[in-house]
């Protein structure tokens, strides 16, 4: 939460997409409005760039404040890298730490299982839009790129990034064995999810928004969580931002396979809607 004593600030999330008021495929860039939007901490987006983010990566934000006078800095702070700008805030007393009332052990289990989304699922993920889906993925990473251009930055790109996954380790498996690390990823969290929901029915009141470490509040992991969920959901062949959590069909759309498991678990798109409905609902929902 700001300190009363600083200035106004001014936040601008650039998030790499041309389409405001949408989710985007990237879930870091949900995660990070996910962690404004809890502190209750205003921001706009811009599209922006990859190149010309401070680590050369989405999402990244430029931070502005104003003086009493009214004077906007001259040169606002550019900071990349979702889990380092978050840390900045917190160290700036700008958001309250999410994780200061966590035991030792749970903000170990906080960061596994953001390590468990970021360090291994983000990879099996990549695979699965670059490697099996890279013609979906080609024109909407590269929108502000000329079509006839896009062909050769795209195999750039994909050589890159096999190369990568490669290195990292990803694509040492076979297709069939990514598939289902990735699904028993899901199955886990899904199970953790389900016995948050349970754990507040049980207590006698409605969960109107229950959190995957179980407690009465979000953590880190929540807005980690809550960005891959959002990805999985708008990343389908036919490229587009709004999300579907009622339709459970496959009559609209079709995408990769981590769309359909994650609309297979009805806790984990409960968890994703209250979220979206309180937090972001000025957000596109599809019907």
């Amino acid at each position: 939460m700001a300190s009363s004593s600083n200035p106004p600030l001014s936040i601008t999330v650039y998030r790499g997409s041309e389409s405001p008021g949408t989710y985007v495929w990237s879930p870091f860039v949900t995660k990070l409005e996910a962690r404004l939007r809890f502190a209750g901490l205003p921001y706009r987006t811009e599209s922006g760039s990859a190149p010309k983010g401070p680590r050369g990566k989405i999402p990244y934000v430029a931070i502005s404040r104003t003086a009493p006078g009214g004077q906007a800095s001259p040169s606002p702070t550019v900071l990349g890298d979702s889990s380092l700008i978050s840390e900045k805030l917190v160290e700036d007393n700008l958001v309250r730490d999410l994780n200061a009332r966590l035991t030792p052990t749970e903000k170990t289990q906080d960061l596994a299982l953001r390590a468990l989304l970021e360090d291994r699922l983000y990879f099996y993920q990549e695979y699965e839009r670059w490697m099996q889906h890279y013609y979906t993925m080609r024109p909407y990473i590269l929108w502000a790129v000329p079509y006839p251009v896009q062909i050769v930055v795209g195999l750039l790109v994909y050589r890159t990034m096999r190369q990568t996954l490669y290195g990292q380790g990803t694509m040492r498996f076979s297709a069939e064995e990514l598939s289902s690390f990735r699904k028993q990823i899901w199955e886990s969290l899904n199970a953790l999810l389900v016995a948050s929901r349970s754990k507040k029915q049980e207590s006698g009141t409605d969960p109107a928004i229950f959190w995957v470490m179980g407690g009465n509040e979000p953590t880190e992991a929540d807005t980690t969580l809550f960005g891959f969920i959002c990805s999985a959901l708008v990343c389908a062949s036919k490229v587009s931002h709004r999300l579907e959590f009622n339709d459970r069909t496959n009559s609209v759309r079709r995408g990769p396979e981590t769309r359909e498991t994650v609309r297979g678990f009805p806790v984990m798109m409960d968890y994703a809607r209250r979220i979206h409905d309180h937090y972001f609902p000025d957000y596109t929902l599809g019907e």
